[in-house]
């Protein structure tokens, strides 16, 4: 009887740790079901809340990149017109510093004086300096030249005697009565045939002080024949580089040719008719007017 209860006792003691240990197992179930219910939420709440983050992102690069343009637009604009203001005022000082050379220039330097404009008798250059005895002729008398046509002159000699020709100046600067006392000469020992080669007073380019009669030292003052000299040569091919041009070329209406009546007119402009082969006195005098304010450059 003690051994059947003893069996039911067991029975039942099994079964219950049975059951709870059953119960267990359901409870840890549940529990992982609620656990991965709640995970699977999470997620979702996740995927939700990257899916906007990543949403909100890509609106907030689009108003950047917007941004970003309309700033590169503006700064490109900003550019524009700062350089545009930068090139009108380049272009103002540029207009102010040339209005400055021509108010400091004297106008008449680049004149047609053979027989169309007239010097008068008070006129003379605002600054006259010796031409150094290494640069004229032996037996030259007037040898004062403009002082802004002075470093001019001798770079132009000293190209020559780098190159093998000796020029030398024979005659510039020459005043109102100079001229007036050489025309006079002229016309005893020549009568009228003195007015095609010298010009009257207040229309010889030599009283400007920016006009030379030059010479060789072979011929050491002599003028006929300078034509037929290396150094007459040289100057048709170089003397522009330094400013001067021929005044009076073959076949000129002016005065008979004169090849060794040389004339500064500037760098740029004597260039120019060089390139062009045009004469000075051929050349408008509107043309030739611009180039005033740069004559000394």
């Amino acid at each position: 009887m003690i051994n059947f209860f003893n069996k039911i006792s067991n029975i039942l003691i099994i079964l219950i740790i049975g059951g709870v240990f059953f119960g267990l197992i359901k409870y840890v179930e549940y529990r992982f079901n609620l656990i991965e219910n709640q995970l699977e939420i999470s997620n979702k709440d996740n995927l939700s809340m990257k899916s906007n983050f990543q949403n909100k992102i890509k609106n907030l690069e689009e108003v950047v990149s917007g941004t970003k343009s309309s700033l590169t637009d503006v700064i490109q604009q900003g550019q524009e017109k700062s350089d545009l203001l930068e090139s009108q005022f380049n272009e103002i000082t540029n207009t102010v510093g040339v209005l400055s050379k021509l108010s400091l220039t004297d106008p008449e330097l680049l004149k047609k004086y053979s027989k169309v404009y007239f010097l008068n008798e008070h006129y003379v250059p605002i600054s006259l300096s010796d031409i150094g005895i290494d640069y004229r002729s032996t037996k030259s008398t007037n040898f004062q030249i403009h002082s802004d046509v002075l470093s001019h002159i001798e770079d132009l000699i000293n190209a020559g005697n780098a190159d093998g020709v000796a020029v030398r100046v024979q005659s510039a600067y020459r005043s109102f009565v100079t001229q007036t006392n050489l025309k006079a000469t002229y016309k005893v020992t020549y009568g009228a045939g003195a007015n095609k080669f010298s010009a009257d007073q207040g229309y010889s380019e030599h009283q400007l002080g920016t006009a030379i009669d030059l010479t060789t030292v072979k011929t050491n003052g002599a003028l006929e024949g300078f034509d037929k000299t290396p150094e007459y040569k040289w100057l048709l091919d170089n003397a522009y580089k330094y400013g001067f041009i021929i005044s009076y070329p073959a076949g000129n209406i002016y005065y008979k040719f004169e090849p060794w009546h040389w004339r500064f007119v500037g760098v740029a402009l004597a260039t120019k008719l060089h390139d062009d082969n045009v004469g000075f006195y051929s050349t408008d005098q509107r043309i030739i007017d611009s180039y005033l304010g740069n004559i000394f450059d």
